[in-house]
């Protein structure tokens, strides 16, 4: 796996773990990329949106546009691969809590 893989495994797990946290289980794009940015990812917003749309293929979040901006809701399947219930590729497994 390749450096530029890591990444974007890591990316994808801190986004679902963003959403998995949330009160309503969801997130703007903007709030996502900030949540990124405090993780070392400095990411654009259309990064955000690729992965969210990756996300999305996977059935791990469903997205949806309010004026212009993606709003990212978890799934229960989401929800699953942040815990590490559930794996796929592509998404680094989250490690386990002590």
């Amino acid at each position: 796996m390749s450096f530029a893989d890591l990444v974007t495994a890591d990316i994808r797990l801190v986004i679902l773990k963003a959403l998995a946290e949330d009160q309503g289980y969801s997130a703007n794009e903007s709030i996502l990329q900030e949540i990124l940015g405090l993780f070392g990812h400095t990411v654009t917003r259309d990064r955000v949106r690729t992965e969210l749309g990756w996300l999305e293929e996977q059935g791990l979040v469903t997205v949806g546009d309010t004026a212009g901006i993606k709003v990212a809701r978890i799934t229960g399947r989401g929800i699953d691969v942040s815990t590490g219930a559930a794996r796929v590729d592509g998404i680094k497994r989250p490690r386990p809590r002590a």
